[in-house]
């Protein structure tokens, strides 16, 4: 069965840099598009980003433009999340997810998800 898994978070202090990690395993890795979320407590999931299946077009959600930066790498069917410039307001539970358009921003337009990573950042 399909099954992602998140890596890499941890508790980091304010303008540190953090990479996050996510594993695929049971599906074509490369024939998805794979967008990452956040969600803080007591708020909704946020689109962080996504990349296409070649890793050649990536967007951003407003919050982490210029900071964050998705890549992936097919051949170990792992797609990453390099965060700089962390900030508190970052602190949330990092998932990574996929979907079949590189347009869909919604947590409903992603099927399958990772069990997610939490990333603390302390003023």
């Amino acid at each position: 069965q399909v099954q992602l898994v998140e890596s890499g978070g941890g508790l980091v202090q304010a303008g540190d840099s953090l990479r996050l990690s996510c594993a695929g395993s049971g599906l074509t890795f490369s024939s998805y598009y794979m967008g990452w979320f956040r969600q803080a407590q007591g708020k909704e999931r946020e689109f962080v980003g996504i990349i296409n299946w070649s890793g050649a077009r990536t967007a951003y959600g407003d919050s982490v433009k210029g900071r964050f930066t998705i890549s992936r790498d097919n051949t170990k069917n792992t797609v990453y999340l390099q965060m700089n410039s962390l900030k508190p307001e970052d602190t949330a539970v990092y998932y990574c997810a996929l979907t079949s358009s590189f347009y869909l921003r919604t947590p409903n337009d992603y099927t399958y998800w990772g069990q997610g990573t939490q990333v603390t950042v302390s003023s």
